[in-house]
């Protein structure tokens, strides 16, 4: 019996050495870096385009709207040829926050689950991650519209 306790001691020991030599450590000073870096590249990308498209003779509205196209356009085919996660592995949420990770977020569940079909795979699994940020988002603006059509009705607004 105290063998026992002794060589599960032992096993826990050893099981702890083995989880703290295969956590991955973390520095945030790097990671805050790195996220930096990232979406200022991105946000860099789309300053270019608008202004490459006003200078084209296009107004403000329709320049913004080519810039998120084109944008969108490129993270999903950044995602498609499997480039798009690994800017993501080394920016983290320099490259998931704009609407490259949106688009990315989209995508990727399309691209994995497309042997499960159309139907099943695709179109089920299609908002798995992008899902909850369009619910939430739709639900918060209606609660928000509600406050203000309220606040408007009573004079607040």
């Amino acid at each position: 019996m105290a063998e026992t306790i002794q060589e599960k001691e032992q096993q826990k020991k050893e099981y702890e050495k083995y989880v703290k030599e295969v956590t991955p450590t973390h520095n945030l000073g790097l990671q805050m870096a790195k996220a930096f870096v990232t979406g200022g590249i991105i946000c860099c990308i789309g300053q270019f385009i608008l202004n490459y498209a006003g200078n084209m003779g296009l107004d403000k509205q329709t320049a913004g709207s080519w810039c998120s196209l084109l944008l969108v356009l490129a993270s999903v085919l950044l995602t498609g040829f499997n480039i798009y996660p690994k800017i993501v592995k080394w920016g983290g949420a320099g490259a998931l926050v704009p609407i490259t990770g949106f688009a990315n977020g989209v995508a990727a569940p399309a691209i994995e689950y497309k042997t499960e079909g159309q139907v099943f795979g695709i179109g089920c699994k299609i908002f798995t991650i992008a899902g909850p940020v369009i619910l939430y988002g739709i639900f918060a603006s209606w609660l928000l519209g509600m406050v203000y059509w309220v606040g408007k009705m009573v004079g607040v607004f």
